[in-house]
């Protein structure tokens, strides 16, 4: 996976005097890396993990994305074309929390490298995940399918010591990619029943049908129009989730039909696992406490740009999931270069 196709075969020395700073290692700012290296920029990446990839790297399963060719990319912009990673270290303005910040050493405040900088592009996509708010949603045995695939991920690559238990029964509510990855992972882990429910009928899931039919023949057990309405709790820890039955209703404003609960067809599915796969959320270094940076954000935590990928400030630009919400990698990838050539043009006016 290489990220200085730009450069065309020819390896650029650094002309340009500015420095440009990218907060994030996931696909956009390793792309976004890969365009301004190639047009002699000074690059140096920030990223809370110990390595780059971001989701690519720590929640999507292996099977899905070659860890290998994640590495290989990262591995020729720093080798090859100079490029700085400044690993485990998060930047964020301000008190922020966000799901994979255990593995973060340092902390950097993002007003210092404003100072340091001439351009920074933010790229720290979705590390935080909705949740359901059902009753029972803190006990033992409840996760997000991001947090639950991030963390075996990292066991597997050596940066957490201790392998999350394997569970036997598992209930993961969700549509989407993270759902689908969330069941299987835990197929393959050994779990004995895996249940995947949707409020909706599958024809409507965001990964699609055809993922569904295949998590199906697998094995997974997956249950249309069923939403849970809380986790049955046992001593601090799940022991069942109850569910109950939904109808499709008139569309909503995703233009699919509204689901809708049906009275008194609530039932219980035993588990020791509940995994929330509804969706996850941008996560901006913007935190609590954070003052005077003129970047904006939205009502979904999104970071507000112009079609330029430029934020209120003008030395800050802000690319991939991040602005858009949770994407496929070919989106953040497009975004990634698109937010180059926007820094790329700017300082070139100067």
């Amino acid at each position: 996976m290489k990220y200085t196709y730009f450069c065309r075969g020819v390896k650029p020395s650094i002309t340009r005097k500015e420095k440009i700073a990218i907060i994030g290692a996931g696909p956009a700012g390793l792309t976004a890396a890969g365009f301004l290296v190639c047009q002699g920029y000074n690059v140096e990446i920030y990223d809370k993990m110990p390595m780059a990839g971001g989701l690519m790297a720590f929640a999507i399963p292996s099977y899905r994305i070659s860890i290998g060719s994640v590495k290989e990319g990262a591995e020729d912009l720093e080798k090859n074309f100079d490029v700085k990673f400044h690993y485990l270290t998060k930047v964020v303005c301000g008190k922020r929390k966000d799901e994979g910040d255990e593995l973060s050493k340092k902390v950097i405040n993002l007003k210092e490298l404003l100072e340091d900088y001439d351009a920074i592009l933010i790229g720290t996509g979705t590390w935080g995940s909705r949740k359901m708010g059902i009753s029972g949603e803190d006990a033992d045995g409840v996760d997000t399918a991001l947090n639950y695939l991030f963390k075996i991920r990292a066991h597997e690559l050596g940066y957490l010591p201790e392998e999350p238990p394997v569970p036997k029964k598992v209930v993961v509510v969700g549509g989407g990619l993270s759902a689908i990855d969330a069941a299987e992972v835990s197929l393959r882990r050994g779990a004995k029943e895996v249940y995947l429910v949707y409020r909706r009928t599958i024809k409507y899931a965001p990964a699609g049908e055809n993922e569904m039919k295949r998590l199906m023949k697998l094995g997974v057990k997956v249950i249309e129009l069923t939403n849970p309405t809380k986790v049955i709790v046992e001593n601090g820890k799940v022991r069942g989730v109850e569910v109950i039955k939904m109808k499709l209703g008139e569309p909503d404003s995703s233009g699919r039909p509204r689901p809708e609960p049906v009275p008194g067809t609530e039932y219980v599915i035993e588990a020791d696992m509940f995994i929330e796969a509804i969706g996850e959320v941008s996560t901006p270094p913007i935190g609590e406490g954070c003052q005077n940076l003129g970047i904006e954000v939205d009502r979904k935590g999104r970071i507000k740009v112009d079609k330029d990928f430029r934020t209120s400030n003008p030395k800050v630009f802000a690319t991939g999931d991040v602005v858009t919400g949770p994407s496929l990698i070919g989106n953040a990838v497009k975004q990634g270069i698109m937010a180059a050539r926007s820094i790329h043009a700017k300082l070139s006016s100067k």
